[in-house]
């Protein structure tokens, strides 16, 4: 399976702790309709800004696996990020705190952007929704420093950016399902997902680790000689 559409997975997988995150922001969207399908038109919209924010992050932090492939590091970047998924799942204290969103990105500049958003609220335009959902991307989010990891590691501008944004649309379903229905998930489905989150982050960060140690095992493991080669086109 090609590496970004792990960043599917997890964001379908994360998606019921984006709507603990997220949640509160998208019940608040001014859709003032009761139409169905401009409902479900407003709902996408806004998720599309999220996805898109993702995409942009995914294309920002891929310069620094870029950086990484130019030097030769690249199988050391895979098993560095790898063994960070596992660190952040093995102890939950440290594992919490970056789920929470408190200890990652906690930059100055996040209150303005809470209150860019509550001004967007008042607004009942798609493009207001557009807006809304770009910068609800920006906002701290643990699941989404974890896909940024992954991310990555992928070592490629356009992959990485693929990676954040298949993330984002994996956490579509659940996000457009609670802005039409307003109901939250029950909480024993919401249990089950967030105790299948962290094995899948433990399972993606074992991979990487494999991915970068050239173990020659196809698809999981390949040799660095085979992937240059089928990198370069060889015949």
């Amino acid at each position: 399976m090609n590496m970004i559409w792990a960043g599917f997975v997890m964001g379908f997988l994360g998606s019921l702790h984006c709507i603990g995150m997220c949640g509160p922001i998208a019940l608040a969207l001014p859709i003032q309709t009761t139409v169905k399908y401009k409902r479900f038109l407003a709902a996408l919209i806004y998720n599309l800004g999220r996805v898109f924010t993702y995409a942009l992050l995914g294309l920002i932090f891929g310069l620094l696996g870029t950086a990484f492939k130019l030097v030769g590091l690249q199988q050391t970047l895979s098993i560095v990020s790898g063994a960070l998924l596992i660190v952040l799942v093995i102890f939950p204290y440290a594992f919490k705190k970056v789920f929470s969103g408190k200890s990652v990105f906690d930059f100055p500049f996040i209150n303005s952007l809470k209150q860019s958003i509550g001004s967007r609220l008042k607004s009942h335009t798609f493009s207001s929704l557009f807006i809304i959902g770009l910068l609800n991307g920006l906002l701290p989010c643990g699941l989404v420093s974890l896909a940024i990891i992954g991310a990555i590691a992928t070592a490629d501008l356009v992959q990485s950016s693929l990676y954040m944004a298949l993330f984002g649309l994996g956490t579509l379903p659940a996000m457009v399902a609670l802005i039409l229905t307003k109901n939250y998930i029950p909480l024993k489905l919401k249990n089950t997902f967030t105790r299948v989150v962290p094995v899948f982050v433990c399972a993606l960060g074992l991979l990487l680790i494999l991915r970068g140690m050239n173990l020659g095992i196809p698809y999981v493991s390949p040799s660095a000689e085979k992937s240059c080669c089928s990198s370069s086109s060889c015949h």
